[in-house]
């Protein structure tokens, strides 16, 4: 049965890799705009009005753990377990590694992580309407950097 908590939170983990593609691409570049487009223009600031979007994203994650703690649903808490993890991933990705808002790393060889960071930072290009997932990055940036000698 451990086994099957266990499917449901990776289950859990990668939907949220779709749910934050399509709410970075239509909600972050759309009508919230205004709290992401920060995020977008070079600073110095410790904080952007686009880290809102922590609370946001967390918020599913929490009740879900709450609620399965709660009334002892195994299930419940294995998707919110999931979606936290998502949450950490995402943090040590885009927040640590990629724009080194925290200083722990200094890039990575990883081929795997170098290539989502180019998508990433392609993303950030001027006019630029792509790359909107987060920890997986279209096929063309994986075969380009495991290409190279």
């Amino acid at each position: 049965m451990v086994g099957f908590y266990i499917l449901i939170a990776i289950l859990a983990f990668l939907f949220m890799e779709f749910v934050a593609w399509f709410t970075h691409k239509y909600i972050m570049h759309g009508p919230m705009w205004g709290w992401h487009k920060d995020h977008h223009i070079p600073h110095n600031k410790t904080l952007e009005k686009n880290d809102r979007f922590v609370f946001i994203f967390a918020l599913p994650g929490a009740v879900l753990i709450i609620l399965g703690v709660m009334y002892t649903l195994d299930y419940v808490l294995a998707a919110g377990i999931g979606i936290a993890l998502y949450g950490l991933a995402y943090f040590l990705f885009h927040d640590v590694l990629v724009h080194q808002r925290i200083k722990l790393f200094k890039g990575t060889k990883n081929k795997i992580l170098k290539a989502t960071v180019t998508a990433h930072f392609d993303h950030h290009r001027p006019h630029s309407n792509q790359n909107f997932g987060f920890l997986i990055a279209p096929w063309k940036y994986y075969k380009q950097e495991f290409s190279k000698k």
